[in-house]
């Protein structure tokens, strides 16, 4: 076992006095690096950094009252070529940043702080060029694991593994502010073989959101083996969520003993024409989801991004089926229980050319709340704000509900045409 330690206070006259600890940081891990790896350890304390790159066979530990505090001064981050939303792009370095790295650990109960406000605005701003940083990123990189630690203030997506195996991020704390764009929790994008256990997360987007690119990605591969169990999510956009980035495919997806609370959706499925690929093999039981506003969406005509307003997008006429057309199939839920939610029961919104396939879903108990606003329940064209509604389903063969019961609702439980096929039991 490697017992390589180093301290990262013993690099304290490589600070700049305390305002900055970059070449501290840099000249520790070099030093690991040169001895094959190792623990660097931080003990309590604040600890203001630019991007930290780790290395292989190492573990960084955060010990409790520690905080990595990473500057805010755009300008002083290092360029590189990176990946976001499906894109190859230039982007600022990450804060925590790993390519093609083995047996990576971060842990311990400190903090790490990305200082997010003065990003966030240059993008309200419209001001940024080039990508922001995530938090925590890593590419093509093998056996890592973030535990126990608390995670912040994300620049963009909060941790974001990319082409990457066997990871497992477990007991780690997410806070982002509602309003901040687009600082997702965890986002497996065309990864294999991860592990989510055991979390809090509170983020301005969604909390865990499972991607494999656009249509436009370079590299298009599957995101599968996945298994996310006994988290709460707080707030953001949707508790669980695939898309819409997958055109790589998504499966192999168990989700169980979760609660969401205060989320837009709860289960959300988004994709559209062109962008291919595949959800498929998804598995999600023993949830309770408490003031969603719709607590599951299966969405195929999702407007938002690039080209995402284009005629083609929310076009009912029959397209083609080729290559570029996306598929959602196999799907059991199971032990749903829902109150509060606002908006309506549920969107199953297949294509004309491609209905949602074979869902089931089962012991459901949904109770809607009457006394909210009216709201849009998906992020599709045609689709009018509702309150307290029933299930609305359009192209969806294959569905069976078992045991489901609706309370509560305004109108009819189901608003279904003759593009459905559902048995109710």
């Amino acid at each position: 076992m490697n017992q390589i330690f180093r301290n990262i206070n013993d690099y304290e006259a490589l600070s700049r006095e305390n305002m900055d600890w970059t070449e501290s940081f840099q000249k520790a891990v070099e030093d690991l690096e040169r001895e094959g790896g190792g623990t660097l350890f931080v003990p309590a304390g604040i600890f203001k950094t630019r991007s930290i790159e780790l290395i292989s066979n190492m573990t960084l530990y955060l010990d409790a009252g520690a905080e990595l505090s990473f500057l805010d001064v755009i300008e002083d981050y290092e360029v590189l070529p990176g990946n976001f939303e499906g894109i190859t792009r230039d982007m600022y370095k990450p804060c925590i940043y790993m390519k093609d790295a083995k047996n990576v650990t971060i842990k311990g109960n400190g903090t790490i702080n990305g200082n997010g406000r003065n990003w966030w605005e240059r993008i309200w701003a419209k001001t940024l060029e080039l990508a922001r940083p995530c938090l925590v990123y890593f590419e093509n990189c093998e056996n890592i694991k973030i535990m126990d630690i608390t995670l912040t203030n994300s620049p963009a997506w909060t941790v974001h593994p990319l082409f990457s195996t066997n990871i497992v991020v477990s007991g780690v704390t997410i806070k982002n502010p509602a309003d901040s764009p687009n600082t997702d929790g965890i986002n497996p994008d065309s990864c294999t073989n991860v592990r989510i256990s055991d979390c809090l997360i509170d983020v301005g987007d969604d909390c865990i959101a499972i991607k494999s690119g656009v249509e436009e990605s370079l590299v298009k591969k599957v995101c599968e083996n996945i298994t996310i169990t006994n988290c709460v999510m707080v707030h953001g956009h949707g508790g669980i969520v695939i898309g819409s980035e997958a055109s790589g495919g998504v499966r192999n997806v168990v989700v169980s003993n979760c609660v969401f609370q205060d989320t837009d959706r709860g289960i959300r499925l988004k994709t559209r024409r062109r962008r291919g690929g595949f959800m498929e093999r998804l598995m999600l039981s023993n949830i309770i989801m408490d003031r969603v506003m719709c607590p599951f969406v299966f969405n195929m005509y999702y407007f938002c991004g690039k080209l995402g307003k284009e005629p083609w997008v929310s076009d009912r006429n029959p397209a083609p089926v080729d290559e570029g057309t996306p598929i959602i199939r196999d799907i059991n839920i199971n032990n749903i229980t829902v109150t509060n939610a606002s908006s309506c029961a549920g969107v199953f919104s297949g294509l004309t050319e491609q209905p949602i396939e074979h869902v089931t879903i089962s012991n459901c108990n949904i109770t809607m709340d009457d006394s909210k606003k009216p709201e849009i329940a998906a992020m599709m064209s045609n689709l009018e704000p509702m309150q307290a509604g029933g299930f609305y389903m359009r192209n969806a063969k294959g569905v069976v509900f078992e045991n489901v019961n609706l309370h509560n609702v305004k109108g009819n439980e189901i608003d279904q045409d003759s593009s459905v096929e559902l048995n109710w039991k």
